[in-house]
């Protein structure tokens, strides 16, 4: 054997590879040198810029508080509050409506854009940006064109004679989440299971402003073809089922006697006229003739912000007239109670002749806001809730306010219905609330 071959060979020690320079180092990329390839500036131009931006825009509220300004309350809700640091990360997203309420001089800013915008170019000013704060009334409409099958349905419709109309109330008629035939069948699960636990259920449909005053609308708009015809079958739909309330007539008729519509030409929602007729309806559905007793004369008038023109950047003021209901003939019985029902709010009043006695649970939207006196004068006890809030527990907190009346009413604007967004009809909500009255049935 050769000396080569009785070599004995050496363990071969392992080949450590150079670190790759694609491979993540040890610090953060900022504290690397500006030679590195990795290296990243923590705050570079454009974030130094951002960040200046956002402090300027958060601290602009803070300082005009401290120096005396108050910002103005232009839109149709009250002005967002600072939110609370024990709301976890919900307080940074509180943040931004707080802020973009507070800012002072926001109106003479819109308005400056409204007036170049119509000077200039002849045409609304494209406002981007949020949505009107859900409370009493609700969300009304996003502050930007909304595509609709290939076509763009602005926020407010421009009418004749300086009206102006809702956009989501053509939007939801052309863009629908929901068949109108599957709406009723949700409307027919939920009065059902209504009925089986004991309970009388009515639906009061309040018609679209766009329904009632078709006239002043334009001749022609993006969305009317689509908008009529599905108007015309869901009113088909609704004049089948006995539980609905269809207040068409007597509006007309309330405007008749008013000698103006009692939709105002610069809001979305009816006036008083319009309260005290659902009053009478709700009434009349549950004992007809009731009403007849009730004796309803003209108050004090009264003049507040309109809800549509800041939708396009503009302000603008709306007025009416109060009302004081005297059912039986007697004392007049028109309160004041809350705007807000957000929470269960109970309206109570001595029984008499004229008011409805049975106990009333009624789950309403923003039309029910100017009802509330007149729902206050003309039921002993009724309940009221608005539904915004009713799909956070599926509907339990909606079912247990309901359960402890004997009467479970229902009022929707008809655009809701047209569109089949309503968290209301869910199929989860109707079964909580049902499950609910169920389990205390009404003997």
């Amino acid at each position: 054997m050769s000396d080569q071959s009785a070599q004995v060979s050496e363990p071969v020690a392992p080949v450590t590879m150079p670190p790759a320079e694609s491979t993540l180092p040890a610090i953060h990329e900022a504290w690397l040198p500006k030679e590195h390839a990795l290296h990243r500036p923590r705050h570079g131009g454009r974030q130094r810029f951002a960040l200046a931006c956002a402090a300027i825009f958060f601290c602009t509220p803070l300082v005009s508080l401290g120096l005396g300004v108050r910002p103005a309350q232009i839109e149709n809700h009250a002005l967002a509050s600072f939110p609370s640091p024990a709301r976890g990360w919900e307080f940074f997203t509180g943040l931004v409506p707080w802020a973009t309420d507070h800012l002072v001089y926001r109106e003479n800013a819109i308005d400056l854009a409204d007036s170049v915008s119509r000077g200039v170019f002849g045409e609304p000013p494209p406002l981007g940006g949020g949505q009107a704060s859900a409370g009493p009334s609700g969300p009304i409409s996003f502050n930007v064109p909304k595509e609709s099958n290939n076509i763009t349905v602005p926020a407010v419709i421009e009418g004749k004679d300086g009206w102006m109309y809702l956009g989501d109330d053509v939007l939801g008629r052309c863009r629908q989440n929901r068949a109108l035939s599957e709406t009723l069948a949700q409307l027919r699960r939920l009065r059902d299971g209504v009925e089986a636990s004991g309970r009388t259920f009515v639906l009061v449909v309040a018609p679209d402003k766009t329904t009632m005053v078709p006239q002043h609308l334009p001749d022609n708009y993006v969305g009317k073809d689509c908008a009529r015809k599905v108007t015309d079958e869901l009113w088909r739909l609704l004049s089948r089922e006995p539980f609905v309330v269809d207040m068409r007539d007597e509006l007309r008729v309330a405007g008749d006697r008013l000698g103006r519509p009692v939709y105002p030409p610069l809001d979305a929602h009816w006036g008083d006229e319009g309260g005290v007729e659902m009053a009478r309806a709700l009434a009349e559905k549950l004992h007809p003739g009731i009403s007849r007793s009730w004796v309803v004369s003209p108050r004090e008038p009264w003049r507040t912000s309109a809800d549509l023109p800041p939708l396009i950047g503009r302000s603008g003021e709306i007025d009416g007239r109060y009302y004081a209901i005297r059912p039986g003939g007697l004392q007049e019985q028109a309160t004041s109670p809350p705007t807000d029902f957000t929470r269960p709010t109970q309206l109570t009043s001595a029984t008499g002749p004229g008011k409805v006695t049975e106990k009333v649970g009624l789950l309403a939207d923003s039309f029910t806001i100017r009802a509330m006196r007149y729902l206050a004068a003309s039921f002993s006890d009724i309940t009221v809730l608005h539904y915004g809030g009713v799909s956070k527990d599926y509907g339990w907190s909606a079912g247990e306010m309901l359960a402890w009346n004997k009467v479970v009413a229902v009022e929707v604007v008809e655009r809701t219905l047209a569109s089949g967004n309503s968290l209301l009809l869910e199929p989860n909500v109707v079964d909580g609330m049902l499950s609910v009255l169920s389990q205390h049935p009404m003997r």
